[in-house]
């Protein structure tokens, strides 16, 4: 695995060989204008990313092989937020939803995410459909990660809205919807 480290910003380039074509080649779809997200969370849900970023238009559902899903984020409110973790077991797979957004609004995005605070921004190569695209995805900074950490009912509930809403695989939603809760911070 090859990767290069914006420290300022806080992005990450991550190049994987468990993620190649899967029946095409690379089919670029951002313009000069617009970039790629791969949303995994909260961000998952259309009504809440376009709070943060308008022009964010769904591609469809994308699987990221060689990763798992975790709640183990520190937010801002004290519970756990999505986060995404390279595995090695077989047949592991993050999915979420595949984005274009107008670079415009990537600076938005970033505050919103805490980049280079709670998050660090990598670049990924995702399955969707039979095309591999590279899009931006945050995972969480080593220091703001906690295993104990419990999402809150609120937080949960987009992630699964957005499951919903762009067909995620019936198993995987499943899982999501097991995660237990936490209670708020008093």
């Amino acid at each position: 695995m090859a990767a290069s480290r914006d420290f300022i910003r806080g992005r990450v380039t991550v190049t994987t060989s468990s993620a190649r074509p899967v029946g095409e080649q690379d089919k670029p779809t951002a313009t000069k204008d617009t970039y790629l997200y791969f949303a995994y969370g909260s961000n998952m849900s259309s009504e809440r990313l376009r709070v943060r970023t308008p022009s964010a238009t769904s591609l469809g559902r994308a699987r990221l092989p060689g990763y798992t899903l975790r709640w183990h984020k520190l937010g801002r409110d004290g519970s756990g937020k999505c986060d995404i973790e390279p595995s090695d077991a077989p047949g592991t797979a993050v999915w979420g939803v595949l984005y274009e957004i107008d670079r415009a609004e990537r600076d938005g995005l970033d505050a919103a995410e805490g980049l280079g605070i709670g998050y660090d921004e990598h670049t990924v190569r995702v399955e969707a459909d039979t095309v591999v695209r590279e899009a931006v995805t945050y995972m969480a900074r080593p220091d703001k990660i906690d295993p104990a950490l419990r999402p809150l009912d609120w937080y949960k509930a987009h992630v699964m809205r957005g499951a919903t809403e762009h067909g995620l695989p019936d198993e995987y939603a499943r899982r999501i919807a097991a995660v237990p809760v936490g209670e708020p911070a008093m």
